[in-house]
Formats: C-alpha cells, sequence, structure tokens
C-alpha cells in the first residue's frame, strides 16, 4: 500500500467531475472538481485522504496537488462553464497558498480566473473570521468567485454566509433528500432562498436523487442543483442532462394552474373510504372481501391508524402467486406494497398529478392512500383523478377568451378569491391598451385583433409560470395577479417589450409620425397617438381588502391613475406596499 508521501511524490491522485444545473433551462453552469486516491488504497476515498494529511501535517500540500490535477484534467477535457475548486479555510490563510501558485498555474493552462469559482469547504470550525474575508477579497479582486459548501451543516455558515457574501451557496444535501416529504426541510430550504434573494447569492442544491426531489426544489425557486439524479461524479463527465432529466426540465410541470384546479379542487374530493385490514389478517379473508367487491384494486393495510401498505387485487389473484401460496404459506407484509403513495386530503390536484407523472406506475394502478395528519381516510385512484383533471380542463376551456384562450372573467375571480384565502399578500396588475379603439378603426378588425394577441402572448411570457396567473377579461383589458417576487421588474419589462416590439404591427409612415390622422364622428381631422401599454397595479393585503371585488378595483384605481400618463406607464399603488421607496415608471 502506498504511503501520502508516496502519493505526493508520484501524484497519484484523480480527478472527478459532477455537473451543476440551471434549473430553469437544464444547462450545465459547470462542474465541481472532486478528487480520489488510488483505486487500490484506503486512501481513496477523500475523506480518508484528508484525515491522514491533517494526522502527518501536509494538508496544505495535499490540497495544492489536488487542486493542480483538478485544474489540468478540466483545463485537457475543455470543460464549458464554471469549475468549482474546492479550499479549506485554513489552507486559504496559509501563507504558502497565498503566494499567488494557483494563479500563476491557472495562467500556464490559460484559464480565465473567471471561471473559477472558489468552494469553501467548511471541516473544522473558522474563528478569524476577519483574516478569511481579507483573503477572498483579494481572491476576487483577481477575477475568482466564492461559494460557500454545505450551509445548514458546517459549525458557522451564517456567520461565514454574512462576513464573505458569497456569489454562491450550496445547501447541505442533508436538507434536500426527502424534500419532498418533508415540510421542514421546505421550510429550511424556502429560507434559504430568501436570503438569498436579498443578498444578490445564487442557491445550490446539492444531493439531488429524485425527480420528487428536483420538483420541490425547483417549485421553491432555487437557481442551481447537483446531484445523482443529474449525474454522478465521473472522470470524463456528461456535458448534457441524461433524457430523463431534460425532460423533467422541458416538461415545464411548474406551469400555472388551471383555472379550476384551485385550493378548493384538493385530493379530498377524490376521497372513496375503503375498509382497512390489519397485517395479522388472514389472506383467505382478503381475497373474501376483494371478491365482494370486484371494483375494487387495492386493499388498505393499517396499523392503529396509520397506513402501512396496500394489497393489489391481480397480485392475490396472480395463478403462480396462487401456487407459490398453496406452497409456502405468505404473509401479507411479503405480498404488499410497503411503499405506497401517501397523499394529504389537502394537497391540490395539480400536485398529485405531478407526483403520479413522476412515480412508478403501480402508484397510478393500484391508487393512493388519502391520509389526514398521517393517518388514514380512504384511496383515491389514478382513475378518478384524470376524470377530475378532465372536468377541469373542460371548464377552463369554457371560460376562456376565445380570441387568445387566456382565463376569462369567473377563473380570474377564483383565483382573486383563493390568495384572499390564504391570506397572503399579492399584486394584481390591470392591463390596458390605450388608443386602440381608434387604431381598430383605421386599420381593421383584424390588425385589431392580432394587437390584443400580441399583447396577451407578451404578458404571459413576463409572468412566472408557477407563481402568477394572467387572465383576458374582455377587448383589450387583461389582469395579472402575481406573487412572483420580482412582480414590479415583470411589469417593467414587460412596457419595455412592447415599446420595442410592438411597432411591428404598425404603419411604416405611421411609425415615422408616431402616430396617424383620421376623421372623428364630427368630421374633424384629430392626431391620434399609435396604441400604448398601460399597466395600474396594486398590493393587496387580505386583511384589507376583504372580498375579490374589492381587491380588482384597488387595481382598477391604479389603472386610471397609469392612464393619465402618455406612453406606455406604470402605476403602482404604494400604500400597501412593503417597498416604500418604489415610485411610479413610464416608458415613452
Amino acid at each position: 500500500m502506498e504511503s501520502l508521501q508516496e502519493i505526493l511524490n508520484q501524484r497519484n491522485l484523480s480527478a472527478l467531475f459532477q455537473p451543476i444545473m440551471n434549473l430553469s433551462d437544464g444547462s450545465f453552469l459547470g462542474y465541481e472538481g472532486l478528487i480520489r486516491g488510488p483505486a487500490d488504497s484506503p486512501l481513496h476515498s477523500p475523506v480518508n485522504l484528508f484525515n491522514a494529511a491533517k494526522q502527518q501535517g501536509l494538508t496544505l500540500e495535499v490540497e495544492m496537488l489536488c487542486r493542480q490535477i483538478v485544474l489540468k484534467s478540466f483545463y485537457e477535457q475543455n470543460l464549458p462553464g464554471c469549475l468549482f475548486l474546492n479550499v479549506s479555510p485554513e489552507t486559504l490563510l496559509h501563507p504558502s497558498f497565498k503566494d499567488g501558485r494557483t494563479l500563476a498555474y491557472l495562467e500556464q493552462l490559460g484559464i480565465d480566473p473567471k471561471r473559477v469559482i472558489i468552494e469553501i469547504t467548511e471541516n473544522q470550525p473558522t474563528f478569524d473570521y476577519e483574516a478569511v474575508r481579507n483573503a477572498l477579497l483579494h481572491y476576487r479582486s483577481m477575477g475568482f468567485q466564492i461559494a460557500l459548501d454545505d450551509m445548514g451543516a458546517g459549525f458557522s455558515n451564517l456567520r461565514l454566509w454574512s462576513e464573505l457574501r458569497p456569489e454562491f451557496i450550496k445547501i447541505d444535501m442533508h436538507f434536500v433528500q426527502d424534500i419532498n416529504t418533508d415540510p421542514l426541510k421546505q421550510q429550511f430550504v424556502k429560507s434559504i432562498q430568501q436570503i438569498a434573494l436579498s443578498s444578490g447569492t445564487q442557491v445550490i442544491a446539492e444531493g439531488i436523487e429524485t425527480a420528487a426531489e428536483l420538483r420541490v426544489i425547483r417549485n421553491i425557486g432555487i437557481n442551481c442543483g447537483q446531484g445523482y439524479f443529474i449525474a454522478r461524479p465521473a472522470p470524463i463527465p456528461i456535458l448534457n442532462p441524461p433524457a430523463e432529466v431534460g425532460c423533467l426540465i422541458d416538461s415545464n410541470y411548474i406551469v400555472e394552474q388551471p383555472a379550476n384546479l384551485t385550493r378548493s379542487s384538493t385530493v379530498e374530493t377524490l376521497l372513496r373510504y375503503v375498509e382497512s385490514f390489519h397485517p395479522d389478517t388472514a389472506i383467505e379473508e382478503l381475497i373474501t372481501y376483494f371478491c365482494r367487491n370486484p371494483a375494487l384494486r387495492a386493499i388498505p393495510i393499517v396499523i392503529k391508524g396509520r397506513p402501512t401498505g396496500l394489497i393489489n387485487r391481480q397480485r392475490l389473484f396472480d395463478p403462480l402467486d396462487q401456487i407459490i401460496q398453496s406452497e409456502v404459506k405468505k404473509t401479507i407484509f411479503e405480498l404488499m406494497n410497503i411503499a405506497p403513495l401517501l397523499v394529504e386530503k389537502s394537497t391540490p390536484i395539480h400536485e398529485l398529478a405531478g407526483f403520479l407523472s413522476e412515480s412508478d406506475i403501480q402508484n397510478f394502478v393500484d391508487g393512493f392512500i388519502v391520509t389526514e395528519q398521517g393517518r388514514y381516510l380512504g384511496l383515491g385512484s389514478g382513475q378518478d383523478l384524470l376524470r377530475e383533471i378532465t372536468r377541469a380542463h373542460i371548464e377552463t376551456a369554457r371560460y376562456a377568451n376565445p380570441l387568445t384562450q387566456l382565463s376569462g372573467k369567473v377563473p380570474v375571480d377564483e383565483r382573486i378569491k383563493q390568495l384572499l384565502h390564504t391570506g397572503k399578500p399579492f399584486a394584481i396588475c390591470h392591463a390596458n391598451l390605450d388608443n386602440f379603439s381608434p387604431f381598430n378603426n383605421e386599420y381593421g378588425y383584424h390588425k385589431g385583433d392580432e394587437l390584443i394577441q400580441f399583447t396577451g402572448k407578451l404578458l404571459g411570457k413576463i409572468c412566472h409560470s408557477k407563481h402568477d396567473f394572467i387572465g383576458h377579461i374582455h377587448g383589450d383589458h387583461f389582469t395579472l395577479i402575481m406573487q412572483s417576487p420580482d412582480w414590479q421588474l415583470r411589469c417593467n419589462r414587460a412596457l419595455s417589450v412592447f415599446a420595442q416590439t410592438s411597432t411591428t404591427l404598425f404603419n411604416k409612415a405611421h411609425r415615422g409620425m408616431g402616430g396617424y390622422k383620421s376623421e372623428d364622428r364630427q368630421g374633424r381631422i384629430v392626431h391620434h397617438p399609435l396604441p400604448t401599454l398601460s399597466l395600474g397595479a396594486a398590493w393587496i393585503n387580505p386583511q384589507q381588502h376583504s372580498s375579490h371585488h374589492k381587491a380588482s378595483d384597488a387595481a382598477s384605481a391604479a389603472m386610471k391613475m397609469a392612464k393619465l400618463k402618455p406612453g406606455n406607464s406604470l402605476f403602482i399603488e404604494r400604500r400597501n406596499l412593503q417597498h416604500s421607496d418604489l415610485n411610479e415608471l413610464s416608458y415613452g
């Protein structure tokens, strides 16, 4: 077995790379560089390698060699994006580390320091915050960015975050794994994301191992992720996400809720009570129960009110299984599915659809167990879920505006009622085209319809696919119901894009004049400006707006103020806003 010194002398270490994915579009932000010792050595594990280095006083030597090997392999493979380079705080402060050897090696390889992110791996307490901060400021001045690893698991991560102000924060995998079933972990990650938004930090979720975890992480709004579900570390890493991951990203599963799949459409609407049985029940008794209920596909197995499994009809009646059961007396535990899908009765149906689309097909066939605070209530079936979704889509189509296919007034009112019911604040923004009627008369109804469709698509694109909702009330009037944290920026973006792109719909001569002349009803020649977009927004506090009528009226009052300003304009009613420095903005 090679000693640590021999490994150093022979440079007998190898680099692995694990991609870090942008969760919004599936592209790779870059790769984290990892290290392994000789394959046939106990020092193959990085934990053992660095423990041995610490015991022998060779931490700096090992870390510098790791750095060189990772950088060289990254360069030789010509990997795209950024490289996350692991650095410990104690090594960062070592006098030998501060002499510029890493920068010199980068220059030798021809790697721009801007592509290298120093990832601080905190494996022991950090006390000299000022020294660490000064060292990192030094590296920032040379072009490096900073990432803080294992947020939530280290000794003093929050203090380091405050002191270092890193560009990236990595959430420890403990808080990511099984996040889809753990509300406390979800709340922790949401809190980290909120702090990151206010500090300008990008969050990376480590340890994503399932599609369900990825779905929840993405729903929370986390920017990036890495983990075995995306790709395992490899000497020669993949350059694009696997098809399974790509399809999940491309499927855009966090699109706005269908209008009728609101909070009132929960799993409880699919609930059907089915008698439960204890695991000690005789198999013959279950067979009798299935025979008395020919439409039943599964029987729940429950212990003291807590569901533990499902017995599938097909499994129980399969001829081969019956032969085996006759030869070897099997128990319910041996026959049942011990990991059925458990769903709380308050779960929105659109979320259940997401769960089922990502889970084993058997969960759709057998159905799912409906619970209340973990206690058994009954069963739901995949067939009933499809029936409810189909009904909702029919209802959505019934109330959709025929010109834009966007939700009409009824779904918009329902959405506002739903949000008022949650007690959480949100924004309502009315959007209206100025000078539309003269344009319709001058250009014709076909062009008028085209302008309305153009506006609807534009407004839809600036909305956050999960947090915002768009409706087309009538004519040239749209309503945006927004919960996205950056909703004000999205409104401003709508005005900017409209100003830049709507001109393609107007006559060239009219664009040059900024409008056109036509006769009014009294026969006078009047100059009409080209259509512009006005947005009137109000921040709705459910404690102050008791009905959807009052909430919508607040946005209508803001719209009147927006229309008093010429050009593309936004007026925001600020009295209920938390951001007191917000002003009305106008785009000419």
